[in-house]
């Protein structure tokens, strides 16, 4: 079952208004390092830096920006953290998915008293570029939401960070700006913080995917989308649904320990060329048979891109009553199979890439064979 709701939904009043995702911060084992393969494979510039030369003694945090996507990338220098023991338990993943406000103490105060639990109180930061006003909720998981609100400053980043330029030229892939996020959430589940998004943060339900939808020979899982009310944020829900063997919602959360952010997916104005370049790169994609493009024109009828470059890259077509989209996906880009990241073109289109979910699970399960966790 699909439901589809894509007209804007608007209430009288948006008690949270958000302008977008402000950043993602990543919590790793070497983030000198991390930082090292996002500038060289993915184009990301270093624009800003904390650590011990900034005065912050117990971690180092590196800034990476895309156009509109910052990326943080943050390391414990102690043994005994909160980010030591985040990253024991899950390798490298993401911890921060923080909100751009106008207003972060009333963002932190109207989702509080509609039950979200608090993560930090509205705290002023300041330097002399200005000051930024951040709270925080949690929210699935360890996953938190911090609210930023930054209109009175100035500098590269945040207060605590200092301007930094790599010796280093990046050069960027295309990338614009963060789609969506998808977070896995364990079995039953899903239902419990799509309410959440709905009733604490005041998203709508956008999408709905059952496990006739999203399935295999072998697993199915199922999924919802929430958006805000402007359409900036969007985050898929999912859970695993039963099947013959394991889903990679169950691979993931036995790997990531817990519920938490799948994959992230990257705006692009030209995924032909995005795509072009990070496989020159070394980056790695899923693997859809050449069948696939067999039938393809037939579904989604005429699109601006020469076919045979698409097959040529692997890319995948779906369209809807908006349009059509162009995606892909890498395989996971830590040593655990957790995170991974899709590449996606916007046509018009304002869904998911619905037709390309079975290709999609079938090249996901051939990699989960690939490791034995299938």
């Amino acid at each position: 079952m699909e439901t589809d709701t894509f007209e804007k939904t608007t209430t009288e009043v948006d008690f949270l208004p958000l302008n977008g995702t402000d950043h993602l911060e990543f919590y790793v084992g070497n983030a000198k390092q991390s930082a090292y393969y996002y500038q060289t494979a993915w184009g990301y510039t270093l624009v800003a830096y904390a650590g011990p030369e900034t005065g912050v003694r117990d971690r180092a945090s590196y800034v990476l920006q895309q156009d509109k996507i910052r990326l943080v990338l943050t390391t414990s220098l102690v043994p005994d953290s909160e980010i030591s023991d985040h990253h024991k338990k899950h390798g490298d993943g993401v911890k921060f998915l923080s909100l751009w406000v106008d207003d972060a103490r009333a963002s932190f105060n109207e989702t509080v008293k509609r039950g979200a639990k608090p993560f930090m109180e509205p705290t002023r930061f300041e330097d002399e570029f200005g000051y930024v006003v951040i709270s925080a909720i949690h929210t699935y998981g360890d996953t938190v939401h911090k609210f930023i609100e930054r209109s009175n400053y100035t500098g590269q980043f945040l207060p605590g960070y200092k301007s930094i330029v790599s010796p280093m030229k990046a050069v960027s892939v295309g990338l614009k700006y963060v789609d969506h996020c998808v977070g896995n959430v364990e079995l039953g589940k899903m239902n419990d913080w799509v309410d959440f998004y709905e009733n604490v943060m005041g998203f709508k339900l956008l999408l709905t995917f059952d496990d006739k939808d999203i399935s295999t020979e072998y697993s199915a899982l199922m999924s919802k989308v929430v958006s805000n009310g402007n359409g900036y944020v969007k985050f898929p829900i999912n859970e695993p649904a039963e099947g013959k063997k394991k889903s990679q919602i169950e691979e993931y959360l036995d790997f990531y320990g817990c519920a938490g952010v799948q994959h992230i997916a990257l705006e692009t104005h030209d995924i032909l060329k995005t795509v072009g370049e990070l496989r020159r790169r070394g980056i790695e994609f899923l693997y859809v048979p050449e069948t696939y493009y067999d039938d393809v024109l037939e579904r989604v009828g005429n699109i601006d891109e020469d076919m045979e470059s698409l097959k040529k890259m692997n890319i995948l077509v779906d369209r809807d009553e908006s349009g059509y989209l162009l995606q892909i996906f890498t395989k996971p880009v830590e040593d655990r199979p957790t995170l991974f990241f899709e590449i996606i073109q916007r046509k018009g289109a304002k869904s998911f890439g619905k037709g390309n979910f079975k290709a999609l699970f079938e090249s996901i399960e051939r990699e989960q064979e690939n490791r034995g966790n299938l």
